[in-house]
């Protein structure tokens, strides 16, 4: 029999915790037999004494078993069932192609995705912006949509991971949020929950990064790595920039278009392309879909470029309650903001330099995200045609493009895209997109 209380000295005085103790606690955080108290003096204890990798591992595993293990064998799945999962950027719309690229290349992509937090746009977020796309279907669905379509993006269900709901609130409201350990295990309980055979991290690194140093973002992309892999799932994870916006734009709708401008061609960002195709290639790989990285991008190539990775997205638009003519006719579903117009620089110059969180925060200030939870959004406002970090910029080239509800939202969004970004008469050294892969055998 244990004490949470003792659990918690042990680790207050900076011992490692037995498994049997990690998951006696998880599980007292789950059916409520451990207080508020005590969930967060545990978690400021690990928050100051770290846990070591077995720990970490007992920690994750005790969480994804805290509810709903999803489990695709009874639907005799001919591929992979894999995944990704991003920390979250500004302009981040890749989850938007990659599902349906690695779907259209043999796997099988059961997303389970979030709303947005303080800067960084959520993927669910864009695809409310699609008229009757439902994010939270019953697990019939769900599963139907992942065996016809072979992807479905969708929120975390009621019955996945109930230990990290409970917990999570508690690290935000305690100051334990920025912990190594407990970040993987919260990352990762959800991701593994989901029953995958492989899955890839995208570990942001920059100004626009959720992590606050380069040396930060490795040590966790490490964590993801060591852990996953410990516990089961074949995992790698990339090291990507995020010193300037992803994508061309930043917003739920406006992000929408850019993917499936992506998707049929009509216009492919290079950067955002670059770091697609680097974790969609790493996925097929893992998944035994691809021989290796040339073989995997050949094969996303030509979905992309034969059209079935569009259809696909097409196909679970419709199957999860959208339209059916969704990619063809999106301009018909996505609302509009009633300003569209440029935000010009005051000088001449290079691009040099962008505060990409700040830009995300603009974003939040015209009604695209959240300031307290439950706040409800503008699927319209937004940035577009976001310059890009190099660019020869004039007091004749946009910027960007706000995309604004009133003339108030439009000056204090320009006001904030003018200070995010400096420009200088020496152009920048151009950053890598993708800046390293940490794969199991790297640890």
């Amino acid at each position: 029999m244990f004490l949470a209380q003792e659990i918690i000295r042990k680790k207050r005085d900076g011992l490692a915790l037995s498994e049997q103790e990690i998951q006696f606690f998880v599980k007292g955080i789950t059916d409520q037999s451990v207080s508020e108290g005590q969930i967060a003096a545990f978690g400021m204890a690990v928050f100051f004494n770290d846990m070591n990798m077995d720990e970490r591992i007992a920690l994750t595993t005790a969480m994804r078993d805290s509810g709903t293990v999803l489990n695709w064998q009874s639907l005799d799945l001919n591929g992979p069932v894999i995944d990704k999962h991003s920390t979250g950027g500004v302009g981040d719309v890749i989850s938007l192609m990659l599902g349906p690229m690695a779907a259209a290349c043999g796997g099988y992509v059961p997303m389970i995705s979030g709303r947005g937090l303080g800067h960084t746009g959520g993927t669910l977020d864009k695809f409310d912006a699609i008229p009757g796309y439902q994010t939270e279907p019953s697990s019939e669905l769900f599963r139907k949509v992942v065996k016809e379509v072979g992807v479905a993006i969708i929120g975390q269900t009621g019955d996945l991971v109930p230990a990290d709901k409970r917990f999570y609130s508690i690290r935000d409201n305690t100051a334990t949020v920025e912990s190594i350990p407990l970040i993987t295990a919260s990352i990762l309980s959800k991701k593994l929950a989901a029953g995958l055979d492989a899955l890839v991290m995208d570990v942001k690194v920059g100004s626009g990064a959720f992590m606050p140093t380069y040396d930060a973002s490795e040590q966790l992309a490490r964590s993801i790595t060591a852990v996953a892999n410990g516990a089961g799932t074949k995992t790698t994870a990339l090291l990507t920039d995020m010193n300037q916006v992803l994508a061309s734009c930043a917003g739920n709708g406006i992000e929408v278009k850019e993917a499936i401008d992506f998707l049929t061609g009509a216009y492919r960002n290079p950067r955002l392309y670059e770091v697609t195709m680097g974790l969609c290639a790493e996925m097929l790989v893992l998944g035994g879909l691809a021989t290796n990285e040339s073989d995997a991008r050949n094969k996303l190539n030509q979905v992309l470029d034969n059209g079935r990775a569009a259809e696909i997205f097409g196909k679970m638009v419709a199957g999860l309650g959208g339209p059916t003519d969704f990619v063809e006719n999106y301009g018909l579903y996505l609302p509009e903001a009633k300003i569209v117009r440029p935000v010009f620089a005051e000088q001449t110059g290079f691009a040099h330099s962008m505060d990409t969180r700040q830009l995300g925060l603009a974003v939040v200030t015209l009604g695209g995200g959240r300031r307290k939870p439950g706040d409800p959004l503008d699927y319209s406002v937004g940035l577009s045609k976001v310059c890009a970090l190099g660019d020869q910029i004039t007091p004749d080239t946009p910027l960007a493009y706000i995309h604004a509800q009133t003339e108030a939202g439009f000056e204090e969004a320009a006001r904030a895209v003018k200070s995010a970004i400096v420009i200088d008469d020496i152009k920048s050294e151009k950053t890598p997109e993708i800046y390293r892969y940490i794969r199991e055998q790297d640890l």
